[in-house]
Formats: C-alpha cells, structure tokens, sequence
C-alpha cells in the first residue's frame, strides 16, 4: 500500500517503524519544522523527521507542499489541521490515545494522569474537518498506573498503536466504522504555569500533576526546586527525586542531607 505518514513526536517513531516493516511503500513523511532546542536555541528538527531522513524518505516540514495520490494517509501525533487538499486525496486515519469522544484535542495523555484516571483507550479514527471526531475503526483500552507518567504511557501507547496500524493497513476494508459516543470532552496545552504546586490541592492531585507533566516547581527553604517524582506512602506525597535550581536532579535524602539539619520548609 502506498502511503503518506504524517506525525511529529518521538513516540510516533515505534508505529511508523512498524508500518515501514510490514512492507508498506512510503511515498512521503511530512513533520512539523524544526524547532529551536536547548540554551543556544539550535534549530533541531522533529524525530519524526530524522527517522525519515534516516529511512531515505522523502519528508516535508510545510503541509502547503502536499501533491500526493497515496493510497490512504497515515496520521499521529502532527499538531497540524488537515484541509481538503489532504483529506479528498485518499482516506486518511489517525491514531489518538483517548477513549474518544473523551479527551479530544492536544493532550489526552497528560489529561487522563493529570485527573488521576486508571484506565483510558487508543482509537484508530477516520480524519474528519471537525477536531478528532471522526468514526472509530478500532480501540484498544490499556490501564494507568498509580505511579504511570506521561513517558510510560506513551510508550505504551506507541506498542498499542503500532500493532492496530499493522492489523488495519493489512485488510482496511474488513473494519467498519462506527460513530462516537457519550459526552464529549476536550483537552488542552499544558505550560510551564500548571508546573506550579498549589499545595492547598492534596497529595493525590500534586502526585498526579508531577507525574503528567514531568515536573512540580515550588520553593523548600526559599530555594527554587522542581520535584521530578514522587509516590503515596500511606496518603501522604514522598518525594523520590528533586532538581535543585542550578544543580544536577539527585534523591529527596540527598537534598536533605545537603540541608545540614535545617528544618524543611515547602512552599
């Protein structure tokens, strides 16, 4: 099947590794462009771009390029609106990791830890013009974990969505599309503001910001930290690993050690 694959994010990479292996033909990859990294803002091209490069394919960082017939088109993960140029050119599916019609929009992954849900879905959907609500074709449900972060489930999701991708493209016409159901509900761009810990909110909920965004800021003893990990040992927040403004990240006994005795003052 001739294809084009459109995606972004490192953890789109496994799936469209999979779909390369099945013996697909890759006409095109289009990604986003590449976006400035780290402290001399050194403009690094997408994963997914890489990948491409690596692969000898033909990769593309403007969607106003496209001119392709592909037999359908593959979509994870792109963070670009598809327009009809793209959606009349062949059939085009998408993976969303959401029990859809729950958690549309750009972040369902974070979403589901950050309200502390233990169970979500990935759905393999017809590309409509309305934002992620086209038919299912398939859905898979996987657990979330007490101690599960942003990371884990998606590498979970990307296991998930690379094995319904090889089953779809093998026999497309053998799944039938069916129409979302129940409320909708739709997600939005987490920033560096929701890495700020309201300590008023509990342990539960603090645990479960740190584990969807990667990152709690607050102040111990004055000083600027961030919290990378914590768990809940008897309903109380412990705190595993912390990054010290200016200093390396190191163990929470480390850190209060390095307090010398000092009573620890959060917040």
């Amino acid at each position: 099947m001739k294809l084009v694959l459109m995606g972004t994010n490192s953890f789109v990479v496994p799936m469209f590794d999979a779909i390369l292996n099945a013996g697909h033909e890759i006409i095109a990859v289009f990604t986003r462009p590449p976006k400035p990294v780290g402290r001399k803002q050194i403009l690094t091209p997408s994963p997914v771009h890489l990948w491409a490069q690596s692969h000898g394919l033909a990769v593309h960082t403007d969607i106003s390029e496209y001119c392709y017939a592909p037999d359908m088109v593959v979509v994870v993960s792109y963070g670009v609106i598809l327009r009809d140029n793209v959606l009349q050119s062949a059939p085009c599916v998408n993976i969303h990791p959401s029990d859809l019609p729950q958690y549309r929009g750009p972040s369902p992954i974070r979403t589901a830890i950050y309200n502390g849900d233990d169970k979500s879905a990935v759905c393999l959907i017809k590309i409509t013009p309305e934002l992620d609500a086209g038919d299912i074709y398939m859905r898979r449900e996987f657990s979330i974990g007490e101690n599960d972060t942003n990371d884990t489930i998606e590498s979970r999701v990307s296991e998930i969505g690379a094995d319904m991708l090889v089953e779809y493209l093998k026999n497309p016409d053998k799944y039938t599309p069916a129409p979302q159901n129940g409320p909708v509900t739709f997600t939005r761009k987490f920033t560096s503001a929701d890495e700020v810990i309201d300590w008023s909110r509990g342990a539960q909920n603090i645990h479960n910001q740190i584990r969807a965004i990667g990152a709690g800021r607050t102040k111990i003893n004055g000083m600027d930290v961030k919290i990378l990990e914590t768990k809940i040992t008897d309903g109380a927040l412990e705190i595993i690993r912390i990054l010290p403004a200016g200093k390396k990240p190191m163990d929470w006994k480390s850190f209060v050690n390095g307090l010398r005795g000092a009573e620890i003052k959060i917040g």
